[in-house]
């Protein structure tokens, strides 16, 4: 196969270059998702962004998904109530996500093309304060790493919700999976019945169905800011229940 070289741009990184294009004129998506592999993520996914208004997707065509899962027996925990090893993770996963992305925004930035991580302070909030302008969530399914569960939170087949996720928006012409565009919880209503805050519908994610029809959010933040004072004293909205009893989730913590 002929070798095509690198693109000439002046903001390109030659090193980065020689590591990352592949031999034929495509952008090497295994050569970043394997960076972002090593950087500590679990899952990585890479979405066609097109189908969302420009304004949402600020003008970039494709969505990378990052997801780091928390470790089984830290959800086995919380069973029935938050813990302060459930907090810690919570807060560590973040961090790491934080660091994962930028890493990888810089890592394409060297390669020439724009690219910016969706940090917790670059995320930005719709006009309510209590939703994303581009949920993490919203990537993750355009990349087909899972779906939208009842409870409102991303499901994936290996991990169930025990995870936690976030993004690089980017111009560089990378490989896209095919979206998800349904749920696959069926006719299971496990969140829904376990719920403590009743907060869960029991109606089935697709695109186009607006996350308040799903789950509503006030019954939500305040159920888990009274489980986390019961769980482990703290002032903040966790709970975790609905990760917990997943049945992908499950399987995966019993694994």
């Amino acid at each position: 196969m002929e070798i095509i070289n690198p693109p000439e741009r002046e903001d390109c990184d030659t090193n980065l270059a020689e590591r990352f294009w592949c031999r034929n004129s495509d952008f090497e998506n295994a050569g970043l998702k394997s960076e972002l592999l090593n950087l500590g993520a679990d899952i990585v996914g890479f979405g066609s962004l097109l189908e969302l208004p420009g304004h949402v997707r600020k003008d970039f065509p494709v969505g990378i998904c990052v997801a780091v899962a928390y470790p089984g027996d830290v959800i086995r925990g919380i069973a029935d109530l938050p813990t302060q090893e459930y907090r810690e993770h919570y807060d560590a996963l973040n961090k790491r996500l934080d660091m994962i992305v930028t890493r990888g925004a810089e890592i394409i930035r060297g390669l020439g093309f724009k690219a910016e991580a969706q940090t917790r302070e670059n995320v930005g909030f719709g006009e309510d304060g209590n939703s994303t302008t581009l949920p993490h969530k919203t990537v993750a399914t355009r990349a087909g790493i899972g779906w939208i569960g009842k409870c409102a939170l991303l499901v994936t087949r290996r991990y169930g919700s025990a995870i936690r996720i976030s993004s690089i928006l980017t111009d560089a012409p990378l490989h896209t999976a095919d979206p998800v565009n349904e749920s696959l919880c069926g006719n299971c209503e496990i969140c829904t019945n376990a719920c403590p805050g009743g907060a869960v519908s029991g109606k089935a994610w697709s695109v186009g169905v607006f996350r308040d029809e799903i789950y509503d959010p006030n019954k939500c933040r305040k159920t888990a800011r009274e489980r986390s004072k019961a769980g482990f004293g703290g002032d903040m909205t966790i709970c975790g229940k609905c990760i917990e009893i997943c049945p992908y989730t499950q399987k995966y913590i019993q694994s």
